[in-house]
C-alpha cells in the first residue's frame, strides 16, 4: 500500500487541545475498506476492501461521508465506505502500536468520521510516553445501513450498517501493521449510535477476533428501541415510495430489485424523505434479526445466558442524558403515559404488565415534583416549561441510558469482566433545560471542550489520558500524564464510578435513583432491554 508521507489535518473545532500543533502527525484519509455499496451491491452486506486497485493514492482529504439529511452531494455519496488512520510521524511499520477505533452517534442517521479529528489524542498519547493509532470510519446511514420490513429480514439485508462497522474492523486485522500498529491491541470506542453499535457487537459477532476492549461513551445495546424488522415496515414503504422509479413497488415484498437500479439522485430522495417523515423520531434503527444473527434476541436475555462477548470496557453516561430527546412542550402526563407505552409496544410482556410497569414508573418520577427532574440538581426550577418536562426527560435518560449501562456494567462485573463506569457531570454552555445533555462529553475526549475555561482543558486532559491509558494497558490508571485520581475498576463488591467534572473529578457509589433503577431492571425484557 503505497500513500504519500505528508497530510493536511482535518480539525473538530476552531478549539483544538493546545498540545497537538506541537507534534507532527501522519493522517492517512478516505481509503476504501469494502467495495462501493452502489448498484448491485446496495442493500448489501459491504464487500471487504483489503488491497487498493493503484500503486499510488491520494489520502490528503477526507472522502464523503455517507448520505444523509443536511448534507448535499459531493460532501456526502454513496461511495462513503472509507477509513481513515491517524499516526504519529516516523511510525515505523514494526511499532505494534495499539489502535483507538472509534465509531461516530448520529441517530443512525447522521454522522461522517471527517468531523473526529484524532489529532488530539494522538498527540497526548506520544507526549505521555503511550503512544497509539486513532482510526475511525463511515458506515451506511438510514434505510441503507439499517433497511427495515419483511423483505430486508427475508433477504439478509438487516443491520448493515454494523456489517460495516464489523467490516472496518476486519480492515484493520489485514492491514493496520503496514501502519505500525497492532492488530492485537484494539480497542473498539464510540459514542451514542456508535456505542450502541459496539454494545450490540458484544452480543453475538467475531468482535473478541477483532478488539481486545472497548469504551462506550452514553449508549448500550439496548439504548435504541429493539424490534424487529416488520415494527417498521412502514418506513421502509415510505423509503420506497419517495424513490420515484420504484414507488409503484413501495407495497410490494420485491422491492430490492428495483432500488438497485435506481440512480443515486432518486436514492438520496427516498432517504431524505423517508428520515423526515417517520412516525418515530428514529425510525432507522438496529433491528432484532434473530438466531445466529448479530442481533439475536433483546440483550438482558442474552445476559443472562452469559453469552456476550467477554472483553474488558469503560462505560458512561452523561448527567442528563434524557433532555434533548423529551419534548419540550409536553405538558400532559396522559400523553407522556401513552408515548412510553407507545415506545415499547408491541411488548414482550403481556399489554396488562407493561401497562402496570408504567403507571409504576410514573409513581417512581412524580409529575408535578421538578425537583428529581432532568435536568438534575435544579431544584424547582422548570426553565419556563410545564414541569412535566423534566419528568419525561428524567424518565427517558433512565430508561435508554441510565439503567441500561447500570445492567450492562452490573452483568459483566459479576461475570468476572474487567469494568469501569463513569458519570460525565461537567456543567455546559448553551441552553440551561437540557443540562449535562447527551453528546457533551465528546468534545472533552476530543480535546476541544467549549467554553475552554481552565477547568475544562483540565478534565479534558485527564479524559484523554484515562481513554490512552485504558487503551494502551487496559487500565485507566496507568500513572502517566496528568495528575488524576485512582479510577477504581467496578466490582461486585465495589460498584463505583468516576464522577467526571472540572472541579470535582471523585469516585461516587453507582446509586443514584436506585429505587427507580432498580425496578426498570427488575424485568427488563418489560422494556425491551
Amino acid at each position: 500500500m503505497h500513500l504519500p508521507r505528508s497530510f493536511l489535518i482535518f480539525v473538530l473545532s476552531t478549539t483544538v487541545w493546545a498540545a497537538a500543533p506541537t507534534l507532527k502527525l501522519e493522517p492517512f484519509s478516505a481509503i476504501p475498506y469494502a467495495e462501493p455499496p452502489v448498484g448491485n451491491l446496495r442493500l448489501k452486506r459491504p464487500v471487504l476492501k483489503t488491497q487498493l486497485d493503484v500503486d499510488t493514492f491520494d489520502a490528503s482529504n477526507f472522502g464523503a461521508g455517507c448520505l444523509q439529511p443536511g448534507q448535499a452531494p459531493p460532501l456526502v455519496s454513496e461511495d462513503c465506505l472509507t477509513i481513515n488512520v491517524f499516526r504519529p510521524t516516523g511510525v515505523k511499520s514494526n511499532a505494534k502500536l495499539p489502535v483507538l477505533f472509534w465509531t461516530y452517534g448520529g441517530g443512525f442517521n447522521q454522522g461522517a468520521s471527517s468531523i473526529y479529528n484524532g489529532s488530539a489524542i494522538v498527540a497526548k498519547s506520544v507526549a505521555r510516553g503511550t503512544p497509539l493509532i486513532y482510526v475511525n470510519y463511515n458506515y451506511r446511514l438510514g434505510p441503507l445501513g439499517f433497511p427495515q420490513g419483511l423483505e430486508a429480514d427475508n433477504r439478509g439485508a438487516l443491520n448493515l450498517g454494523l456489517r460495516d462497522q464489523l467490516a472496518a474492523l476486519e480492515w484493520v486485522q489485514t492491514n493496520i501493521g503496514k501502519f505500525g500498529g497492532d492488530k492485537k491491541k484494539v480497542t473498539v470506542f464510540g459514542e451514542s449510535a456508535g456505542a450502541i453499535m459496539t454494545a450490540i457487537l458484544f452480543l453475538n459477532s467475531p468482535l473478541q477476533k477483532l478488539a481486545r476492549a472497548a469504551i462506550f461513551e452514553s449508549g448500550s445495546a439496548a439504548s435504541a428501541a429493539t424490534f424487529n424488522a416488520e415494527r417498521r415496515q412502514v418506513d421502509w414503504v415510505n423509503f420506497v415510495s419517495a424513490v420515484p422509479s420504484c414507488a409503484s413497488l413501495a407495497q410490494s415484498q420485491n422491492t430490492f430489485d428495483c432500488l438497485q437500479h435506481a440512480n443515486s439522485t432518486e436514492i438520496n430522495a427516498g432517504l431524505l424523505s423517508a428520515i423526515a417523515n417517520t412516525p418515530e423520531t428514529f425510525g432507522f434503527d438496529p433491528t432484532i434479526d434473530g438466531p445466529g444473527g448479530l442481533y439475536p434476541d433483546v440483550p438482558s436475555r442474552i445476559f443472562a445466558q452469559g453469552k456476550f462477548a467477554k472483553l474488558p470496557f469503560i462505560s458512561g453516561t452523561n448527567l442528563d442524558e434524557g433532555t434533548i430527546f423529551a419534548s419540550k412542550s409536553i405538558s400532559d402526563v396522559n400523553v407522556l403515559r401513552r408515548n412510553i407505552i407507545t415506545n415499547f409496544s408491541p411488548p414482550l410482556v403481556p399489554p396488562q404488565v407493561l401497562s402496570e410497569a408504567v403507571d409504576e414508573v410514573l409513581r417512581l418520577y412524580p409529575v408535578g415534583d421538578p425537583t428529581v427532574g432532568s435536568p438534575f440538581n435544579t431544584g424547582n426550577q422548570t426553565f419556563g416549561l410545564s414541569p412535566v418536562y423534566k419528568t419525561a426527560a428524567a424518565l427517558n435518560g433512565d430508561l435508554s441510558f441510565q439503567s441500561q449501562r447500570r445492567l450492562w456494567i452490573q452483568t459483566a462485573a459479576k461475570g468476572g469482566v474487567k469494568t469501569f463506569g463513569y458519570l460525565f457531570t461537567e456543567p455546559q454552555a448553551g441552553n440551561p433545560a437540557n443540562g449535562v445533555q447527551h453528546g457533551s462529553e465528546v468534545l472533552f475526549v476530543y480535546g476541544a471542550p467549549s467554553p475552554p475555561t481552565a477547568e475544562a482543558i483540565g478534565l479534558s486532559r485527564m479524559m484523554i489520558d484515562y481513554w490512552v491509558s485504558f487503551a494502551t494497558s487496559l487500565d485507566p490508571n496507568d500513572g502517566k500524564g496528568s495528575i488524576r485520581p485512582n479510577w477504581p475498576q467496578y466490582t461486585t463488591k465495589n460498584e463505583v464510578l468516576l464522577q467526571l467534572n472540572g472541579v470535582n473529578t471523585t469516585v461516587i457509589p453507582d446509586n443514584y435513583r436506585k429505587e427507580q433503577i432498580d425496578f426498570i431492571n427488575s424485568d427488563p425484557v418489560t422494556w425491551r432491554h
